[in-house]
């Protein structure tokens, strides 16, 4: 049902774009209104969402850690692993955020035949995830050619190095085939994995049908929906430098396809997608873990009134004498 949600949603979408420029007429509405509301979404839900969490009281250490804290000078700790100084902590940051690393380190638990309980790696979702990542990443620094005039001197770089096997012309870019496969194989393990389909829900199953979606219309306009791209670079400038243009013979398959993106950008904030910038702000990531080195107290703590032994002792004595247990003082 969350599935059919998900696909229901999108499918609704796609058509509210095609009949709306194609029947409709409404490419000022499709092309500049809806991308600059989505765009007015996108940076208010982030910046709130920030400020939000970098305002949650985060009292005491309580890192995720995978290795040996440092104690004692003759134990060897892990630097990276379990870092108690702030130069561990950005090494680790790195690490995750770049290299996914504690994805790479995830396993897997099934049941066998027996029944035996077994742990695997989970190697293929790391490369996934990772391969995803990264190609999205490109491929957005790719679009800076259509946002910005002069073109930046990393956009070329990045297109020559993307391109270098130089298959088929319009040359194949490596990052069009890795983010279609990666997305593909993401939706179909929460789709036949039982484990994980039976606790997926619709915003699980949405965003990758949306970038799924955003990935194969913006294939097909390079190799085969042939668009005019000297009227999307004048209608993205006129966008980004506000003084929004529509010129005409576009066609619907970019006014589709900028439309994904305007709803990915809006539904971002409130979605699962902001872990991108949640894992900058988690406690069990960002903070170095020195609890054997140094006392935190919680600043939030209430003043308790102290119950000392002897106070007990005093207030229970008839009994605790009464009932043979041993006194401190007569």
């Amino acid at each position: 049902m969350n599935l059919f949600f998900s696909f229901s949603a999108l499918v609704i979408l796609i058509l509210l774009a095609v009949i709306g420029v194609e029947a409709v007429k409404l490419e000022f509405l499709f092309g500049v209104i809806i991308p600059y509301v989505a765009i007015a979404f996108f940076l208010i839900g982030i910046i709130y969402k920030v400020i939000y969490w970098a305002r949650s009281p985060v009292p005491f250490r309580i890192t995720t850690t995978a290795g040996q804290q440092k104690s004692l000078p003759w134990i060897k700790n892990s630097k990276l692993e379990s870092p108690n100084t702030t130069l561990g902590v950005i090494g680790r940051m790195l690490l995750e955020v770049l290299l996914f690393r504690s994805l790479f380190r995830n396993t897997k638990a099934e049941l066998k035949k027996g029944p035996k309980l077994v742990y695997g790696s989970s190697r293929y979702l790391w490369l996934a995830a990772l391969a995803f990542h990264w190609a999205f990443l490109i491929i957005v620094l790719r679009h800076f050619r259509y946002f910005s005039e002069p073109i930046p001197a990393f956009v070329p770089f990045l297109q020559n190095l993307d391109g270098f096997l130089q298959i088929g012309l319009p040359i194949l870019y490596i990052t069009n085939v890795l983010i279609v496969v990666a997305l593909t194989y993401l939706f179909f393990r929460r789709l036949f994995d039982p484990k994980l389909k039976y606790f997926s829900l619709a915003s699980d199953y949405f965003p990758l049908l949306l970038l799924l979606g955003i990935a194969l219309t913006g294939i097909l306009m390079r190799y085969f929906t042939k668009v005019d791209i000297v009227s999307v670079k004048e209608m993205a400038v006129g966008l980004f430098s506000f003084q929004p243009v529509v010129p005409e013979g576009i066609g619907v398959m970019f006014y589709l396809h900028l439309f994904l993106v305007s709803v990915l950008l809006a539904y971002f904030p409130f979605s699962k997608l902001m872990h991108f910038a949640g894992v900058f702000l988690s406690p069990t990531r960002n903070l170095a873990n020195n609890n054997r080195m140094k006392r935190h107290v919680n600043p939030w703590n209430a003043p308790v009134r102290i119950h000392t032994y002897e106070e007990y002792e005093d207030e229970f004595r008839d009994v605790m004498k009464a009932s043979g247990l041993p006194l401190e003082k007569e």
